[in-house]
């Protein structure tokens, strides 16, 4: 055989090889579905990060923040997603606020997780992340250029998707919370609203909890939101 009809041979093997066509095709789809950052209730747990009473009137537009909490956490109780708490230095900064849970049981029986670290991602909090075998976290709480930021962070380097309410975060200062949601967005982090989220996750008015969350955002909307109003500042 001479060397054109080898070369020709190989060519048409590579071009003919299937497999590897389509291994290459799946690759690029899922890299696609994954860049989109869809959340699914099943592979989707909320992140409550230190919303805890002294810090509540020192926060920029704080009673929203605890607002938009409650409204995500009782999202999260319609549609049996976890939630998962961390409170900074309880002894000092105090509990989590009982008003970011409509009910107060429901605080009483959340995961807590107590730390001095900044992001919530300390050893216990991790372990108890790892079993509920979740790869998307929805994160929202205090203050966003500190706590908020380096959770979400820890969570991005772990591999996970990161979506922030940005109706949810907020510091003291109003400067270091838009700073802070540039930068989780430039590592990756995706940013979203509450009712982007909890929409996000039904997917469908079919879904058999869209008449509870629809409940549950109308009453939320009554409610002043702080945000809507902060180009007037």
């Amino acid at each position: 055989m001479s060397a054109d009809a080898k070369r020709r041979r190989t060519c048409n093997k590579e071009v003919g090889s299937i497999p590897v066509v389509q291994m290459s095709s799946t690759t690029a789809i899922t890299a696609a579905k994954r860049a989109v950052g869809k959340l699914k209730p099943e592979n989707t747990a909320f992140l409550l990060c230190d919303i805890q009473e002294r810090f509540r009137p020192l926060i920029y537009r704080g009673e929203t923040i605890v607002r938009t909490a409650q409204y995500m956490t009782s999202v999260a109780k319609a549609l049996e997603i976890p939630v998962v708490a961390s409170q900074q230095y309880t002894k000092v900064f105090g509990p989590t606020v009982a008003d970011c849970f409509a009910d107060v049981n429901d605080l009483k029986t959340t995961p807590t997780f107590e730390k001095k670290l900044f992001s919530m991602c300390v050893e216990d909090l991790n372990e108890h992340l790892k079993g509920l075998k979740r790869s998307s976290f929805v994160l929202f709480g205090i203050e966003a250029h500190v706590c908020v930021q380096q959770t979400a962070l820890d969570l991005l380097e772990q591999g996970h998707d990161v979506h922030i309410i940005a109706d949810g975060v907020s510091s003291q200062q109003s400067y270091d919370r838009e700073i802070a949601l540039q930068r989780m967005s430039q590592a990756g982090a995706w940013l979203t609203t509450a009712q982007s989220a909890a929409f996000m996750l039904m997917q469908s008015a079919d879904h058999p909890n869209f008449k509870a969350v629809s409940k549950l955002t109308v009453e939320h909307m009554k409610l002043p939101n702080e945000f809507n109003h902060a180009e007037k500042d």
